[in-house]
């Protein structure tokens, strides 16, 4: 297991660092990363950015907002918040595993006497509270799965960055997002800071295991800027492009919301749009394409979501379900 710490607290860096070492460095090498982002709105890979977000909150306080290559939700970063990223072969027997790489986490916090656990789909509590959200995606053969750790976030600004639906406060039956999440800091000795944290983090994820640093060249840091410059930095990926639709529906499952777009004209789906927080493995992009120039009616939009891997797509969220939100 290799391990990179990033000295940049730039989102748009960071998150180009780990697709780069996911999709390109020691492809048959395990690593982690651990990183943190100065103020930063992350959007899950299948979300609405416009929908999200606080765009007249987010302006005035100078937060920056950035697309990650994973589903789930959208999350608030400070310098209070430090984010983890392992990167592995997976199990195609298994490919949505979270307690892999959620149990060593929820260890390593028990050596330092916090008692955590993975709850829900996705996310990790300490007395029922939340402190850290996955996700995960896959590529060739491996599988990234990384994670939030809220140690001492400014927790009063979360509700304020994001427009939390309030289906999702519904189905969590919660009454607020500040009542829902906790900080690490909380549970600890006094005088333990991010930076003290970080480096306990690191030894006790590991302790039976052999530990090399990972140190970027001059070549990685130039493929690096340029993945950050050409898709990071962009309007394009950030908050992208909605389709002129016609029809709109969204539903929330347990395993996750789903919102469909479509642009129908004379019977035929022109345009398709999928959204949600749904935790997939894969873009969606793909299928969209698939359910283009398709008659819009329920037996050929059911051919097309049977013949993939919907697992893959939309995460644990069934096929009857899916058919669901392109219908009223």
């Amino acid at each position: 297991m290799k391990y990179i710490l990033s000295n940049s607290f730039n989102p748009y860096f960071n998150l180009a660092l780990e697709e780069y070492i996911f999709k390109t460095v020691g492809m048959q090498e395990d690593f982690i990363i651990l990183w943190q982002n100065e103020n930063t709105i992350v959007i899950g890979r299948h979300q609405n950015t416009i929908e999200e977000i606080n765009a007249n909150f987010v302006q005035e306080n100078n937060i920056k907002v950035v697309r990650r290559i994973t589903g789930g939700g959208a999350v608030y970063h400070d310098l209070g918040n430090l984010n983890f990223s392992f990167i592995t072969g997976y199990d195609k027997n298994n490919m949505i595993d979270y307690k892999k790489y959620t149990i060593p986490v929820i260890n390593a916090l028990k050596k330092l006497g916090v008692d955590a656990e993975l709850s829900g789909r996705n996310d990790l509590t300490i007395d029922g509270k939340k402190f850290s959200g996955n996700a995960q995606s896959m590529h060739k053969g491996r599988i990234l799965h990384h994670g939030t750790l809220l140690f001492d976030s400014n927790l009063d600004i979360i509700g304020k960055v994001l427009n939390v639906q309030l289906d999702k406060i519904q189905s969590k039956g919660i009454k607020s997002v500040r009542s829902r999440v906790t900080n690490i800091k909380d549970y600890l000795r006094e005088g333990t800071d991010v930076n003290g944290f970080k480096e306990l983090l690191l030894k006790n994820l590991f302790e039976n295991n052999i530990l090399e640093e990972y140190h970027l060249s001059e070549n990685d840091l130039v493929s690096i800027t340029k993945l950050k410059e050409s898709k990071y930095d962009t309007w394009e990926w950030n908050y992208g492009k909605s389709p002129k639709f016609n029809f709109k529906s969204s539903k929330r499952f347990a395993n996750g919301k789903l919102e469909v777009l479509l642009n129908v004209n004379s019977g035929l789906i022109n345009e398709c749009k999928i959204y949600g927080d749904f935790l997939a493995l894969c873009s969606v992009d793909e299928l969209e394409e698939k359910l283009k120039r398709i008659r819009y009616e329920k037996s050929a939009i059911e051919y097309i979501l049977s013949s993939v891997n919907l697992t893959q797509y939309f995460g644990n969220i069934t096929l009857d379900e899916i058919l669901e939100c392109f219908f009223v």
